[in-house]
């Protein structure tokens, strides 16, 4: 079982996600959707009823049926997102402490029957590293989840995976910090020149809960290092930040910059339900909606996400060619607003939609 649910995930390696190949994913393809969970944190719920929350985790059964709800929830969906991300607090369990390895391997025996076209993204939390991660902590998250800090492509978009417990507390692993601040400032300078789209981040703990200059609170960054992040992430022209950590949905902006807060899908601190985040990105915005389980599983997306999803961006010269074409026959009609139906029409296989104009006239 060990070993099956091991095979299942493709993790970070590298500073990266080979989910996605760089080559195929710097342009912008149209809009895509992804799924945001956090705090799937196996264990709190019967430490956080009973008040011993370092050593009450003794029991999850509740958060294996939520996390399963979640990924039945995110099989269903039509069309697929391209990758469902975990924001961290995998576990309750706390590095060393008895239950820990019990809890993940449950979670990865829930999470290996996610539909193995939606790749899994892992994000590090306090409690999958420790409030004070040492070198030792990260190793071993590291092999079990894949890399603690990374990036990856998808259709035109750049996604940074960072991990915020070095900004909390990195006493223990200076260098460690000092490491991954170098590689953003690279990875940030890469992405300028790429051109991108948007630029998303995600990361566990949030920058701020609802305003850049709220007091210091165990939710969020101290003011010092919070300011300079968000000044770095403003400068360099990030979208958006997604976070999880707080058990409730928040969340604010700073500049432009939007700071989302998601509640967990384990155990809730607040009044929200178990849920998950569907986040639409679009040529111009990321737009995003909260679901509880239940409603995810039951109904899906709702119609005003679905349609920003069916605009696709195609280029001028081929919509006027398929415009013309659509006078004679309908299927083309459907072909404007609809990659699947070129793709079911005309197959070939990884061409532009320059060369999808062409074949179409010679079809015809």
């Amino acid at each position: 079982m060990a070993a099956a649910a091991a095979d299942a995930f493709v993790r970070a390696r590298g500073r990266t996600l080979t989910a996605f190949r760089p080559d195929a994913e710097y342009q912008w393809k149209g809009p895509f959707y992804f799924i945001q969970g956090a705090d799937p944190q196996f264990g709190l719920m019967k430490s956080w009823a009973h008040g011993d929350t370092e050593n009450g985790d003794d029991e999850w059964g509740e958060e294996i049926k939520l996390t399963e709800q979640a990924v039945q929830a995110i099989n269903k969906l039509n069309p697929k997102p391209k990758f469902f991300v975990l924001c961290g607090d995998l576990v309750h369990g706390m590095p060393g402490t008895r239950w820990k390895k019990n809890q993940e391997q449950d979670l990865k025996d829930v999470l290996k029957n996610t539909d193995q076209d939606i790749p899994l993204v892992f994000v590090s939390g306090n409690h999958d590293i420790g409030n004070t991660p040492t070198r030792e902590t990260i190793d071993d998250y590291c092999k079990n989840w894949g890399d603690d800090y990374f990036s990856f492509w998808v259709g035109g978009v750049f996604f940074l995976v960072l991990n915020s417990q070095l900004y909390f507390d990195s006493s223990k692993c200076p260098e460690l910090r000092q490491a991954q601040d170098a590689w953003l400032d690279e990875q940030l300078a890469a992405a300028a020149n790429q051109k991108c789209k948007h630029i998303i981040v995600f990361q566990h703990i949030p920058l701020f809960l609802s305003k850049p200059d709220e007091d210091d609170d165990y939710f969020n960054l101290d003011k010092s290092v919070r300011q300079e992040i968000m000044e770095k992430f403003h400068k360099a022209g990030i979208t958006a930040v997604f976070s999880g950590h707080y058990h409730r949905n928040a969340g604010g902006s700073y500049k432009g910059l939007e700071m989302v807060v998601s509640s967990a899908i384990g155990c809730q601190l607040g009044q929200d339900t178990h849920g998950l985040r569907v986040v639409v990105v679009t040529e111009e915005k990321v737009v995003h909606r909260y679901y509880s389980l239940t409603e995810l599983g039951s109904h899906g997306i709702e119609k005003e996400l679905l349609d920003m999803l069916a605009k696709q961006n195609f280029p001028k010269q081929n919509y006027r060619f398929l415009t013309a074409m659509s006078q004679n026959s309908s299927q083309f009609a459907v072909v404007l607003n609809n990659k699947e139906a070129v793709d079911s029409t005309f197959p070939f296989e990884d061409e532009p939609y320059e060369e999808y104009g062409r074949r179409a006239e010679l079809i015809w």
